[in-house]
C-alpha cells in the first residue's frame, strides 16, 4: 500500500514538473519582442571609421621573402628607400634578395582619433613571399581616400601561421602571407568632423530602413525629453535638434543612444547561399497551400572497352572497340500539398518533399513565383 502511494505521488510530481515546463515555454513564446537601445539600431551621421591603406616593405625574413626576378617592384622599392637614406645602388645591379617582401598595410581609423593614438594594422604580402614570420615592417605612410597621410605604421610582425618543409615535403598551418601588428600605427592627423555645427542639428541613421521602426524611435526620443526634438525625414534618417553647447550636446547624444525602443518585426525573408547550398529563413515566413512534385533524373553512362582481334595470318590490325551503355533512371514523384503558417510548419512541409538543399533552393524559387511563399528571396 505504501509503495502504491509512493508511486502515485511520484507520478503527480512528474506531471506537475511537466506542466510547469510547458507553462514556462508557452510564456516565453508569448513574450513580446525585447526592447533594444537606440545605439544598437542606429548611428549618428558622420561618426564612422575611415579606411587607410599603404604600401611598404617587410625586412628580416628568413629566406622566405619575394623572388625579385618575378617581383621587380620589390627591389625597385628597396632601391628608392636606400637612396632616401643616402645609399646609392649602382644602376643595373641585380639585387637577389630573399629576406624582403613587398606588402600592403591596411587599418581602420576610428572616429574622433587624435594625433598620437595607436591603431592596429594588418600586413599582407602582394608578391610571392612564402612567409612573413619574424619580419619587421619599415615606416609606411597610411593614406585615406583623399590621398592625405593620416597615420604612420612600423613594427614587428605577428603571424599566426606556421610551416616547415624538407626533402620535397611540406606542412603548413594557417596563413603565413599576412599578419597583424597590434598598436603598429601612430595617428598623425585627425579627420575633421563638424558634429552638430549646423545650429546643433544632428542626424540619426537607422542600420536598416523601416518606417515603423523610425516612427517608434521618434516617439520614444520625444517621450524621453518631454518635447519634440526628433523628426523623421524618411524610412532611415531622423533629424534631432541638439544643444549648441558641445558638452550639453554630448550629454544629449548619450541620452538618445540609451533610449529603449522595440523595433518592428523583420520582414519575412529566405536567404539562399548558392555556393554552399545553405537555406535560412526567419520566423515570419509563411507558406500558402500549394502542390509540389519533386523527383530526380539520373543519367548513367558506362563505357567498357573491348579488343577486336583479327584472324590468324590475316592482314587486319588489332583495335580497341568501345561499348557504351546509357541508362536513364527517374525517381517517382507525386504531387504533395505543402502549407504552413509558422516556421516549424514550413520546415516540416519542405522536409516532407525529401529534397536536398540544392533542390530546395529551386523549389523555394518556384513557390515564390507561384505566390505560395510569402517571403523575400535573397541569394548571397
Amino acid at each position: 500500500m505504501q509503495l502504491n502511494r509512493y508511486r502515485g505521488v511520484k507520478h503527480w510530481l512528474r506531471c506537475i514538473a511537466m506542466f510547469t515546463t510547458l507553462f514556462a515555454v508557452s510564456c516565453l513564446l508569448a513574450m513580446p519582442a525585447a526592447a533594444e537601445r537606440v545605439r544598437e539600431l542606429s548611428s549618428f551621421a558622420g561618426v564612422r571609421d575611415n579606411q587607410l591603406v599603404g604600401y611598404g616593405l617587410v625586412v628580416g625574413l628568413d629566406s622566405t621573402g619575394d623572388q625579385t626576378t618575378q617581383a621587380p617592384f620589390t627591389s625597385q622599392s628597396l632601391t628608392n628607400m636606400l637612396s632616401q637614406l643616402g645609399v646609392t645602388v649602382p644602376p643595373g645591379t641585380n639585387l637577389q634578395l630573399r629576406n624582403v617582401a613587398a606588402v600592403m598595410v591596411t587599418a581602420d581609423l576610428p572616429p574622433f582619433s587624435r594625433p598620437g593614438q595607436r591603431l592596429d594594422i594588418v600586413v599582407s604580402s602582394i608578391a610571392n613571399a612564402r612567409s612573413l614570420r619574424g619580419g619587421t615592417l619599415l615606416m609606411t605612410p597610411l593614406k585615406g581616400a583623399d590621398g592625405d597621410t593620416y597615420a604612420i605604421a612600423q613594427g614587428n610582425m605577428l603571424v599566426g601561421g606556421a610551416g616547415a618543409q624538407a626533402g620535397g615535403s611540406s606542412v603548413q598551418i594557417n596563413q603565413q602571407a599576412s599578419g597583424r601588428i597590434p598598436n603598429g600605427a601612430l595617428v598623425e592627423r585627425e579627420v575633421p568632423l563638424n558634429l552638430g555645427g549646423n545650429g546643433g542639428r544632428l542626424e540619426l541613421q537607422l542600420n536598416e530602413s523601416d518606417f515603423g521602426t523610425v516612427q517608434r524611435v521618434v516617439t520614444a526620443i520625444n517621450n524621453e525629453f518631454g518635447q519634440s526634438v526628433a523628426y523623421a525625414r524618411n524610412g532611415r534618417v531622423i533629424a534631432l535638434d541638439g544643444p549648441m553647447d558641445e558638452n550639453a550636446r554630448v550629454n544629449f547624444m548619450a541620452r538618445v543612444e540609451n533610449v529603449q525602443v522595440t523595433p518592428m518585426e523583420a520582414p519575412a525573408r529566405v536567404v539562399l547561399n548558392a555556393r554552399t547550398g545553405s537555406v535560412v529563413m526567419n520566423s515570419a515566413v509563411t507558406l500558402r497551400q500549394a502542390a509540389v512534385a519533386h523527383g530526380n533524373l539520373s543519367i548513367m553512362i558506362d563505357t567498357q572497352f573491348g579488343v577486336s582481334q583479327p584472324a590468324p595470318f590475316g592482314e587486319g590490325e588489332t583495335v580497341v572497340v568501345p561499348n557504351t551503355d546509357i541508362e536513364i533512371e527517374q525517381q517517382e514523384a507525386f504531387l504533395q500539398i505543402v502549407e504552413g503558417a509558422q516556421l516549424n510548419e514550413v520546415v516540416n512541409a519542405l522536409n516532407a518533399l525529401g529534397a536536398t538543399p540544392q533542390d530546395l533552393m529551386s523549389i523555394l524559387e518556384a513557390l515564390k513565383a507561384s505566390g505560395s511563399l510569402r517571403a523575400e528571396l535573397e541569394v548571397i
